[in-house]
């Protein structure tokens, strides 16, 4: 990992406990986006053309080798709020929804914005049971939440939400991927979501401007899309009336510099291989979560659980904040306290590190 910790000069420096903010930018990802441009430089449209010919096609295939979806089923989206957005364009908003208090606001004011019934279920140590009894008691149709809590880093756990699909087959579960997708090893297919969406900016360190949405099957013939434009049809005016379901979220042109930068990106997550990744985060997450468990900084719904994400929101004053930034380490407020989270390229030792400075006195 040491290794591959140079590619990212900011950790030379920093101790960088902000992917949840927005994944750092790599070296040979930089390499890559000036070859893309100064081959658009000298160029023009005859490499433009020949990129989103050739190569957007490659980044649908690796999305979908990438998460184990049908290459189909894959929408090529700027940013998962703007796909959740077109996609319920299509829901009949008589739908009954479940959402989470506090998920993040592009999973629920979405919803909230077009009057579906909403109910929803609280965030803490029984969360698992607090959807089960919402789903049943309230007649729910669609479940959408986050993941990964951006707020406290809390992790739905995955085998339940096989149990309630089992349950409830008829139910449609949509998560927001942006916390979780790049830290585990994950396969759409074989899960219990119908829809998962992401922005690529965090965990799968692909920059800005791309994200990516992905369908199950059996799920479409619930929607009704109608966001639609010439390349929804491949610049094709007869297939007007032929859009196929993934296609009607890219009505416009797709961007080859940051689609490129999200294959680029997921084939480097590929060849430090996501298995290992997972591992080096488990570690990191177990290792987190008892140090700040020891100093009384984590709440009781987050210890009170099995199994974390590498998210934590600790409880810190403004001059805690300031503290951390002074021996540089870069981290983010949110709600009440200092949220600080760690991927692979992180150690133990920036954990210990924090710790440290957090324990010094002034």
């Amino acid at each position: 990992m040491e290794k591959i910790r140079k590619l990212f000069p900011l950790l030379g420096q920093n101790i960088y406990a902000d992917t949840a903010t927005a994944g750092l930018l790599s070296e040979d990802l930089m390499d890559w986006r000036q070859e893309h441009d100064l081959d658009y430089l000298i160029g023009g449209s005859k490499m433009k053309i020949k990129a989103i010919q050739n190569q957007i096609p490659e980044v649908r295939r690796t999305v979908a080798r990438f998460f184990g979806c049908k290459t189909e089923n894959v929408a090529l989206v700027p940013n998962f709020s703007l796909g959740l957005n077109i996609l319920l364009e299509g829901l009949d908003n008589r739908q009954r929804v479940l959402l989470l208090e506090n998920d993040y606001p592009s999973v629920n004011w979405p919803f909230e914005s077009r009057g579906f019934p909403i109910s929803y279920a609280k965030i803490n140590a029984q969360l698992e049971q607090n959807i089960w009894d919402k789903v049943k008691s309230d007649s729910i149709d669609v479940f959408a939440l986050s993941l990964v809590q951006w707020l406290n880093g809390i992790k739905i756990d995955f085998q339940f939400l096989h149990r309630l699909k089992k349950e409830f087959p008829d139910l449609i579960i949509m998560a927001d991927g942006t916390q979780f997708c790049g830290t585990a090893n994950f396969n759409f297919e074989t899960s219990a979501v119908d829809v998962l969406g992401t922005s690529a900016y965090k965990w799968l360190l692909a920059g800005y401007g791309n994200g990516l949405m992905l369908f199950k099957d059996d799920i479409m013939e619930r929607f009704s899309l109608k966001a639609t434009g010439f390349n929804a049809a491949n610049a094709d005016i007869s297939k007007k009336d032929q859009i196929r379901f993934s296609k009607h979220f890219e009505p416009g042109h797709l961007d080859t510099l940051n689609f490129g930068s999200l294959k680029f990106s997921l084939e480097f997550l590929e060849t430090i291989g996501i298995d290992q990744i997972e591992t080096q985060l488990l570690k990191l997450s177990a290792h987190a979560k008892n140090a700040f468990t020891a100093l009384g900084l984590l709440d009781p719904e987050v210890v009170g659980r099995d199994g974390h994400s590498t998210i934590f929101n600790i409880a810190g004053t403004d001059t805690s904040f300031r503290k951390l930034n002074e021996n540089g380490v870069i981290c983010a407020q949110r709600g009440k306290g200092i949220r600080l989270s760690f991927h692979f390229y992180n150690t133990e030792k920036d954990v210990d590190a924090i710790v440290r400075i957090l324990k010094t006195k002034g």
